[in-house]
């Protein structure tokens, strides 16, 4: 009897230890297989994480745009948002991301009066115009019309009357872009002083500017080049000769007078 008992639980343990073998031996291959299967997986995330990406992107209402935001603009300025939003003509509802900005940044920069323009998106739902308007340095008049004239000489908008505290530029139809540079180098190189006695600038070309004082006497400036040094000259030399009606400081080295 004592031997049988211990063939028993001999048998036994060989049953315990075989079946602990098998359940070592089934994690090993569960282990294998969620190696070879878990990159599989995580390709199958990624790919679903980017289809339902580019979908939200391309497709779906929830990055589509809804608003355009103008800044840089004022209601005091040249430009109105309103004229921004209608040049730049986004088209709403389409996703934000389709949005042709270079086209917008196109249109928004051909008005007169901006001087550059940055397009970008904001998201989800927004597209932002960043502009940067012209600044009138002068009232130029060609043709019997009134506009805007900025540093550049470029002329931009439309006066129905001049506003006070701008110098007037005075210049014949066909006047190249040039000369009016030139005219509005001139027109902000002024001294404050002189610039409150001018009353108007008159353009030919780009070597023939001249001033026309508010005392009825003319300066003759030539091209914008030296107009710091044209100003000291013309300062002096009105205080030595105040009876002249006309000056000369084309050449600074070699000022002249008449009248």
């Amino acid at each position: 009897m004592p031997s049988l008992r211990r063939r028993a639980g001999t048998g036994a343990a060989e049953a315990d230890t075989a079946e602990r073998t098998r359940r070592r031996f089934a994690r090993r291959q569960w282990r294998r297989r969620w190696l070879a299967w878990r990159y599989v997986v995580a390709v199958l995330v990624v790919l679903l994480l980017v289809a339902g990406g580019l979908w939200a992107a391309y497709f779906s209402s929830w990055l589509s745009v809804k608003s355009v935001d103008v800044q840089g603009v004022s209601g005091d300025t040249t430009l109105t948002s309103a004229q921004i939003r209608r040049a730049a003509d986004v088209p709403t509802g389409g996703p934000l991301l389709r949005a042709n900005l270079a086209a917008v940044q196109r249109r928004v920069a051909a008005l007169a009066a901006v001087k550059s323009v940055d397009v970008s998106r904001e998201w989800p739902s927004k597209v932002r115009i960043d502009v940067v308007e012209r600044t009138p340095v002068a009232v130029i008049e060609i043709g019997g019309a009134l506009h805007a004239l900025d540093a550049d000489g470029v002329v931009f908008s439309s006066y129905k009357r001049a506003p006070s505290g701008l110098p007037k530029v005075s210049t014949p139809a066909g006047t190249d872009a040039s000369a009016l540079q030139q005219a509005a180098e001139v027109v902000t190189a002024l001294p404050r002083d002189l610039s409150a006695d001018v009353d108007h600038v008159e353009v030919k070309s780009v070597d023939e500017i001249s001033l026309a004082l508010s005392s009825g006497k003319n300066v003759q400036w030539g091209s914008a080049s030296d107009s710091a040094t044209k100003a000291e000259v013309l300062a002096a030399l009105m205080k030595a000769k105040p009876d002249a009606r006309t000056y000369d400081v084309s050449v600074p080295g070699q000022p002249v007078t008449s009248g």
